[in-house]
């Protein structure tokens, strides 16, 4: 038997359902509602369940052109792999740099939100205990999960999912079945009011509602039949997660009335458990406020798997250690990338608690933002990336390879202007800082391209796209068309075997 260290993920750990678990998670769907839900009807009014409509239906045309691409692609690297094989290795290097750069900031805002959430559910029970005690606990969960093999994580997260969509079903079917408050009916979908107000940020923050169903192509290695369980569980995620938001929104919106932009802006703190209160009770309110905090820890783990998989797919390609792309010889996790993010996540957060950082204002507003806007960007160039990779080979229809994709490039783009129009918005300030901060993410796709660089120089090869391997066979599917060889992904591309 061979002592070489693994170099491979679990093969068919997870199945369609396991992988809508990690990402319909990373959405945070109570988190998401009572977050963003305020901004966007305060923005909106009315209309704001039409606004997450509007951001469904782009980001189902992103996934048109993403899942296409992935039944041709099979990688860990997820953006950076798809990016590589359509923009070129130069283009997948510098998103790889913004990929782990989004990720971690997203990691780094949702530890802060983690602890004043959590600091302030265990002092209703009496315990006086710090948000950082109980942010880094946090983190050292997610670690241990992380290191572990996936189907533990799978299971976790489809627990606390399902429990903090069942209790937000639960207030959208008592509010629809009463008739809200003023009856039922269907102007939140009216183009007036979908468009009124300042449509630009609802539209933002609904997009911000979504973030994390785009991981789905990170979990191919290891998914069970990936052409057809990775393209499946996308269309899935985002239909279901753009559902959800729609319908929920809409029965908060009936919940509250005509004045509900009015009491969007004046309490959004109650705005969602106030109407709970009243219309299902102070018990399911109670329970809320506990599944509020269980979401936020479920996209903390969601996002950690997410960073640990890019991590030893970068390793693989060569652009990070080696190292990082071992993976445990019983558990098949990337447990060596999962140990390095946690430390790494546990030194910045030690730093910005040693600067007296707040949780809330700073560290979760601040990197949020940041990394909604850098992960809007890479969902716009991984779209470029899936024209240019179906233009250049040929084959599958032109809705999915460039119809679609071009619709959702446009959508996108037209969210990244308005995030960054909005950004003292986003972030909750409207200082020198907001025009700064989004500069990092340029920074962060130019650090890696020189680091790539000087690994170059020094002979090791960072080849982002080698480390892909097709999930089917790319030749014509047609009478006597032939195989695959197993190799480069590239070769594979070009070099059929017959």
């Amino acid at each position: 038997m061979s002592t070489e260290p693994s170099r491979q993920l679990k093969k068919s750990a997870v199945g369609t359902s396991g992988i809508v678990f990690f990402v319909v998670a990373a959405a945070a769907p109570l988190g998401a509602t009572l977050g963003a839900g305020p901004v966007v009807f305060a923005a909106n009014g009315l209309g704001a369940p039409g606004m997450y409509l509007v951001a469904s239906v782009v980001l189902l045309l992103f996934a048109i052109g993403y899942a296409a691409m992935s039944r041709h692609v099979t990688s860990a690297g997820g953006f950076t792999a798809y990016i590589s094989l359509g923009l070129g290795n130069r283009t997948g290097q510098a998103s790889a740099g913004v990929a782990l750069f989004a990720y971690n900031c997203m990691l780094l805002g949702l530890v802060g939100q983690f602890g004043v959430f959590a600091r302030d559910l265990v002092s209703h029970w009496g315990w006086d205990v710090s948000w950082q005690t109980l942010a880094v606990v946090a983190l050292a969960l997610v670690g241990i999960l992380g290191y572990l093999e996936i189907n533990l994580s799978a299971k976790v997260l489809g627990v606390l999912m399902l429990a903090e969509v069942l209790i937000l079903l639960v207030f959208d079917a008592v509010v629809i079945v009463r008739g809200g408050a003023d009856g039922l009916d269907g102007s939140a979908f009216v183009p007036g009011n979908v468009f009124s107000g300042a449509p630009g940020i609802a539209l933002l923050f609904a997009f911000t509602c979504f973030l994390g169903f785009e991981a789905t192509t990170i979990y191919g290695e290891e998914a069970r039949d990936p052409r057809r369980t990775v393209p499946r569980a996308t269309y899935v995620a985002v239909v279901l997660i753009g559902l959800f938001y729609t319908v929920t929104t809409w029965a908060i919106g009936l919940a509250h009335g005509s004045d509900v932009r009015t009491r969007a802006s004046e309490d959004p703190v109650n705005f969602v458990t106030g109407v709970n209160t009243a219309f299902v009770g102070q018990f399911a309110t109670d329970l809320m406020q506990v599944l509020v905090v269980t979401s936020v820890f479920a996209v903390l783990l969601a996002f950690h798997n997410t960073l640990t998989r890019y991590m030893f797919s970068l390793g693989r390609g060569g652009l990070l250690s080696v190292q990082l792309a071992r993976t445990h010889h019983r558990f098949q996790s990337p447990h060596r990338a999962s140990v390095v993010q946690s430390v790494i996540t546990l030194i910045i957060l030690a730093a910005f608690m040693a600067a007296g950082v707040d949780p809330f204002e700073q560290l979760f507003a601040w990197f949020v933002g940041l990394g909604t806007l850098a992960v809007l960007v890479l969902q716009a160039v991984v779209t470029v990336a899936v024209i240019a990779f179906f233009r250049r080979r040929g084959g599958g229809p032109l809705w999915q390879t460039l119809v679609a994709p071009l619709l959702g490039t446009l959508g996108l783009s037209v969210g990244i202007v308005l995030a960054i129009i909005n950004f003292d918005v986003l972030i909750g300030i409207s200082s020198g800082m907001a025009f700064l901060l989004p500069w990092l993410i340029p920074g962060a796709a130019l650090l890696t391209l020189a680091a790539a660089s000087v690994a170059s120089l020094r002979g090791r090869t960072v080849d982002l796209a080698a480390s892909a391997t097709p999930a089917i066979t790319t030749a014509p599917e047609t009478a006597g068309a032939c195989s695959t060889e197993e190799g480069n992904l590239n070769d594979r591309v070009k070099q059929p075997r017959c």
